[in-house]
């Protein structure tokens, strides 16, 4: 009986109708027409097919709306007419292997398919005491993260990075080399090019096969971009529900905020920190919480945060880094060295990391972190030739095993390594590091 009133709550009412009053930038204003925010509606132009449009908010006895398309050919007394109240998507396992839109309909050219479950796209996330514990690790393939920033099922983690430093190809073995059951990719504000090279090269054929590629280009307007997020997580949300283990990878959270900052602005939000009007920051946390662990499945959600100039503290970073579980970060630097991926792990953390892994897992992280920082320290000493061996031992470790440690941190686009293997080459290393400190230890003075 609840499935079906939300069903008749989702389709009522539908036959209320407005007229256009005046266009404000980018938005129409249509008076008499009541229908609630997030509602769907239909211009009707003269000549022409109609313009489908969202409402965005309201004005007086306004209601504002904001078009999927442009706003060519409308007028003052254009129809408007409810579409939908509430926003819904057709949802199935048919989904599985195929490229769609933010609206949900097919793009790959590959023939229909048949979706018989629809779910709603704003949809609550899962209360606190119904997530049970994150206490089984997830592998993703990529050793640095397995390694040392071991992630769990249902755990969200941020991907900080400026343009160009390889996050779409870090997704990409993330969808190939995961344990996960079911991938589904959001692409948010890609330009046009970059989403059939991501399709065949970053992901290609065996990561596609198990997952849902959700497409929202750069040219399309702010409300699909904002839209694609929402669809994609609902996606995520239904498969979860049949009891699978998920990964949601969402390229990116801040084309995300911007689509939000565009219509938010033009629906009259004053701007607030860094041109950002309030409903952005308001949105971050519903949209994110909602990735997550429950009693039949899990959503473990990687969310690319595009950082302006490489400064991982600008506000949507910072907001972002403030709700998820951890975040790893993309280093410009390591990218020109040719170091891929260009993680950096000194930067990076997984919060739950911890509660993961055994405790040699954790001695062997723990102690390679504390190389990497030791030789981070004294990068400019080495480089010149000014540091002396025996001055530090750690140092000395770090400086004898930068290539074992380079060769772990390092790997190919193709190349694949399981949690435990990752684990193993892990501790090999800690266990070289703990015999050179035995052997300085027992060295005698003066030898």
């Amino acid at each position: 009986m609840n499935a079906l009133v939300e069903h008749v709550r989702q389709m009522l009412p539908v036959k209320l109708t407005g007229r256009v009053t005046r266009l404000v930038g980018l938005t129409a204003a249509v008076s008499g027409f009541p229908a609630p925010q997030g509602a769907t509606v239909e211009l009707e132009r003269e000549h022409g097919s109609p313009i489908d449009a969202e409402v965005v908010g309201f004005s007086g006895e306004e209601t504002l709306l904001l078009p999927y398309g442009d706003l060519q050919g409308i007028r003052r007394g254009t129809r408007v007419r409810l579409v939908q109240s509430v926003p819904i998507a057709h949802v199935g396992e048919a989904l599985l292997g195929r490229v769609i839109n933010s609206r949900g309909s097919l793009i790959d050219n590959r023939g229909p398919v048949i979706l018989p479950h629809r779910v709603g796209l704003q949809r609550k996330p899962i209360p606190p005491l119904d997530r049970p514990r994150i206490d089984t690790p997830l592998g993703t393939g990529v050793r640095a993260i397995d390694g040392l920033l071991t992630c769990g099922l249902g755990q969200r983690l941020g991907i900080f990075a400026g343009s160009g430093v390889g996050k779409s190809t870090l997704l990409g073995q993330l969808a190939r080399g995961s344990t996960a059951d079911v991938n589904v990719v959001v692409l948010i504000g890609e330009r046009g090019r970059e989403v059939r090279e991501f399709l065949e090269k970053d992901l290609g054929p065996e990561g596609l096969a198990r997952s849902v590629i959700i497409v929202a280009t750069g040219d399309e307007p702010a409300l699909l971009r904002l839209r694609s997020a929402y669809l994609g997580t609902a996606i995520a949300e239904f498969f979860r529900d049949r009891g699978k283990n998920v990964l949601l990878m969402m390229d990116s959270v801040t084309r995300f905020a911007l689509a939000q900052r565009e219509i938010g602005l033009a629906a009259g939000e004053p701007p607030a920190t860094r041109g950002y009007p309030p409903s952005v920051f308001a949105l971050l946390p519903r949209l994110l919480e909602r990735s997550g662990r429950t009693n039949s499945g899990s959503i473990t959600g990687f969310y690319t945060v595009l950082v302006e100039g490489d400064d991982t503290n600008e506000p949507i970073a910072d907001t972002v880094r403030g709700i998820l579980d951890g975040h790893i970060v993309l280093s410009r630097k390591l990218a020109h060295q040719a170091h891929y991926p260009a993680i950096d792990v000194l930067q990076s953390i997984s919060r739950l990391m911890s509660d993961l892994v055994t405790p040699e897992h954790r001695h062997s992280s723990n102690a390679l972190k504390q190389l990497l920082a030791a030789y981070h320290q004294s990068e400019d000493l080495i480089s010149i030739g000014a540091y002396q061996s025996g001055t530090n031992p750690t140092v000395d470790a770090a400086i004898q095993l930068r290539p074992a440690l380079l060769q772990y941190l390092q790997q190919e686009v193709h190349e694949r390594n399981t949690l435990a293997e990752s684990a193993d080459l892990l501790q090999k290393l800690s266990r070289l590091r703990d015999a050179m400190n035995r052997r300085t230890i027992d060295k005698p003075v003066g030898a």
